[in-house]
């Protein structure tokens, strides 16, 4: 399986997304934002940083970027679609999901080891984890507070298009501690942690057995392995 990472001026975790895919078991494909072709790839990841400098708002002109047009088709058409942090940002400006992403409430830029849990685990990217469980994940956002009006939040938590949601504590000040969530459809998914950096012994999160331990983001893209494979 082929799995494509859009690299656009100011990715910063493109490399740890591509080398999250290795480990899963899927090779990577290093795409570019400025090129129409996805190169035969079976899904698609969006990753974190600040592209184009966070201008405008966060993802705004990387929405607009020549492949997104390519995204969009893709994920319209059921390609499985993963965007983390700034990713998930662009999602959200390309209106592939619902809502937006605005400054913390703090007014500051947070880091830290992050527990979600997973509230829908039938998605393309979830599939091997269980509903309810509770996992460990980095965060790191300044601009990572998801709002939508009411009427949009209870749909979102209607249809079951809440995907994950902070424990413990709202880092950023996000409505209904949402920080992840899903379209109808299961195949685009975007949160604001990151996954990518939860994918290798010795540097991780820190778990009760040890320091830098956790794992727990690499079930992202093994599920979304399975669940192409099985499909295909």
């Amino acid at each position: 399986m082929r799995v494509g990472v859009i690299t656009f001026p100011g990715s910063l975790d493109d490399r740890d997304a591509q080398r999250a895919v290795r480990l899963a078991g899927a090779e990577p494909v290093a795409l570019w934002h400025g090129s129409h072709d996805l190169e035969g790839v079976d899904a698609l990841i969006l990753p974190g940083g600040f592209s184009y400098g966070d201008y405008l708002r966060c993802g705004a002109i990387a929405s607009l970027s020549p492949i997104m047009t390519e995204v969009v088709d893709a994920a319209n058409r059921g390609m499985p679609v993963l965007g983390i942090c700034n990713g998930f940002q662009m999602l959200a400006e390309a209106h592939l999901l619902e809502g937006g992403l605005i400054r913390n409430d703090h007014g500051s830029f947070i880091c830290r080891d992050q527990v979600l849990r997973v509230e829908n685990a039938s998605t393309d990217w979830t599939a091997e984890f269980e509903a309810g469980e509770q996992i460990t994940i980095p965060l790191k956002n300044g601009e990572g507070g998801f709002i939508a009006d009411d009427e949009t939040l209870d749909r979102l938590e209607g249809e079951g298009r809440v995907a994950f949601r902070y424990v413990d504590v709202n880092p950023n000040g996000s409505l209904r501690d949402i920080a992840g969530i899903t379209n109808a459809r299961g195949n685009v998914v975007g949160l604001m942690p990151h996954p990518e950096h939860a994918v290798e012994p010795g540097f991780g999160p820190d778990t009760a057995a040890a320091m830098r331990s956790g794992v727990d983001g690499l079930r992202f893209f093994t599920s979304v392995i399975q669940r192409t494979l099985a499909a295909a």
